[in-house]
């Protein structure tokens, strides 16, 4: 069973690095178009919201979101209700890129499930969002300093 996971690792990292190798144009590497999506198809939410749908830690997308800051992809807005969260949103020039990394999503998911049935399609994004849930309740636990019993 340990391959599973190690074939789905395998997968992520050819297609995150292909990703930073096309996105470098955009100047967005290290994975930042991950949270440019997030933040385009959520306008308004908040960079702990954010970590949590990647399952990062705040430090890590603090630092990401910072460069898409800088690199005038996203900005920042203080929310009215609650002036320590910082709404994120696209600018202009994040959201003429959103369609761009949307398309190359598309492209690699077609790759990757070239010759597979419809219904071996849907079985497939079945499993992986079970999976998604049953690794969930672990990060949140471990997130909090605890560690896991083997």
């Amino acid at each position: 069973m340990g391959d599973v996971l190690r074939e789905i690792g395998t997968i992520a990292r050819a297609l995150d690095s292909i990703s930073n190798i096309e996105f470098k144009q955009y100047d967005l590497t290290k994975g930042q178009y991950l949270y440019l999506v997030r933040i385009c198809e959520h306008p308004g939410i908040i960079q702990e919201r954010v970590a949590e749908m990647l399952k990062v830690d705040r430090t890590t997308a603090a630092r990401a979101i910072q460069k898409l800051t800088a690199n005038g992809l996203i900005e920042k807005r203080m929310q009215t209700e609650n002036k320590k969260n910082k709404q994120l949103f696209p600018t202009a020039n994040g959201l003429k890129i959103f369609p761009i990394i949307q398309r190359e999503n598309r492209h690699s998911a077609e790759v990757a499930l070239t010759e597979f049935t419809e219904a071996e399609k849907q079985q497939i994004a079945e499993f992986l969002t079970r999976m998604r849930k049953n690794v969930a309740s672990d990060w949140e636990y471990v997130k909090k300093g605890n560690q896991r019993r083997y």
